[in-house]
């Protein structure tokens, strides 16, 4: 690979969420904040909504990590695939708690052995939080036992929080009348918006800092901006640009990144388009409009 051509220590756009490259931009600062103050004051339902590829499950990994540190306080459940049966969220739930429970056990017995946990970690002073990653993934009916989940709770707080990371599909769902109900339970939420230009520049040189590059700039100006359009600025799609680009100079033997290297990365990834990129087969098309009413007209006059 290009690591040594670069002088890189590891490769610096990976699609793996490795917290180590988390960058504390101004909408994954908010987010990041909000998560955190949301959970200190142990409110209900939490929702971060974001498109694909906007770093969701990074953002989720940083909050668990930071947590975990925090062992004191907080007992940490992450489910990365809800595509789950109402009993199946619960056994999910429970392997998360420590719990060991049969498969085959009853609902009514796996929702006591739950709720017993829970009131053990309450009486000890810990604060468990449930994060579910790709929530808008979840069966209407799941999402409804979910909340009925929640219920659960002493006279004087809630014994557990839920967190909720997806798509923008979840907030779909959540708009029919059957889930009002959840709806009315989230107390804070959060959309993650994708980079802009200048955003762009950060990520791209802090991801390069991370992985050990100490160097004059790898990315020229021009690079940056054709990067920035053709990755509307979700991250996901910049890496993948990215880590194509750096693969295209490294064949070539160049050591800076340029328009071409990004473009031919382009070329080379299924669903990234360049707005304005045809402009060129238009004006074509239009000169063969001009041209053949020319010749038509010209024929005429000869033929009068």
């Amino acid at each position: 690979m290009y690591l040594q051509h670069f002088g890189l220590r590891e490769l610096p756009f990976s699609l793996t969420p490795n917290t180590q490259f988390f960058l504390n931009m101004a909408s994954y600062h908010k987010a990041y904040n909000m998560l955190m103050v949301s959970l200190a004051n142990a409110e209900g339902f939490i929702k971060i909504v974001g498109e694909v590829g906007t770093g969701k499950t990074m953002l989720c990994r940083k909050v668990l990590n930071t947590l975990e540190e925090d062992k004191g306080n907080f007992i940490t459940a992450y489910i990365p695939n809800p595509v789950l049966s109402p009993k199946g969220l619960f056994l999910a739930f429970a392997e998360e708690l420590n719990l060991e429970v049969a498969q085959d056990v009853g609902h009514h017995r796996l929702l006591k052995a739950i709720t017993e946990k829970l009131v053990d970690y309450s009486a000890h002073g810990k604060q468990v939080v449930l994060f579910i990653d790709e929530a808008h993934a979840m069966p209407e009916q799941t999402l409804e036992a979910l909340r009925l989940l929640t219920n659960i709770e002493t006279e004087e707080v809630k014994l557990f929080q839920v967190v909720l990371f997806a798509q923008p599909e979840l907030d779909i769902s959540l708009a029919k009348p059957s889930l009002r109900q959840l709806r009315q339970r989230i107390t804070f939420s959060f959309v993650i918006e994708p980079l802009d230009r200048d955003g762009i520049e950060r990520y791209v040189v802090h991801r390069l800092a991370t992985a050990g590059y100490n160097g004059p700039f790898l990315f020229s100006k021009p690079a940056l901006d054709f990067l920035f359009r053709a990755s509307d600025g979700i991250p996901r799609v910049v890496n993948i640009l990215c880590h194509k680009a750096l693969m295209v100079a490294f064949g070539r033997g160049e050591r800076a990144i340029q328009v071409d290297h990004v473009r031919h990365a382009a070329d080379d990834t299924e669903g990234v388009e360049i707005s304005g990129a045809n402009y060129v087969p238009a004006l074509i098309a239009l000169g063969g409009v001009a041209g053949g009413a020319a010749l038509v007209f010209y024929l005429g006059q000869f033929y009068l």
